[in-house]
């Protein structure tokens, strides 16, 4: 089960199921998410990434026994502006250590080649 913070109700994502069975996260188009007219608010492109970390983290864990992460870094870099349409992010593990894991996430609209945002992460993990 995909377990993710209340942060996620507020933006309205929903989990879908990517080409290759990873978990890749829907931000609807709302007001809620809008920053100026016609165009998403970049906190919302941002948290929108960092839930996608956050699933991808989870979903390794799992495998290895679960844990706890708690966040240390989180860089982002804005390619375009995000329209008033459906948003869509993936996160992926580029490195899991048994104390800290590296994250990379990205955010796009109609093409996941022509991504909208990137981050890149890092987390604590607490095993237990």
């Amino acid at each position: 089960m995909i377990r993710m913070p209340p942060y996620a109700d507020l933006l309205g994502l929903v989990v879908e199921t990517g080409d290759d069975g990873a978990p890749v996260l829907m931000m609807p188009f709302a007001t809620e998410v809008l920053g100026r007219p016609g165009f998403l608010h970049g906190g919302a492109i941002s948290g929108l990434m960092e839930m996608a970390a956050i699933v991808a983290l989870h979903d390794a864990l799992e495998g290895e026994g679960g844990g706890e992460i708690k966040p240390i870094n989180v860089t982002v870099d804005f390619m375009r502006g995000g329209r008033d349409k459906e948003t869509r992010a993936r996160g992926i593990v580029t490195r899991l250590g048994t104390r800290v894991a590296n994250l990379e996430a990205t955010a796009w609209q109609d093409d996941p080649a022509k991504p909208i945002a990137a981050a890149r992460m890092n987390y604590l993990i607490v095993r237990g």
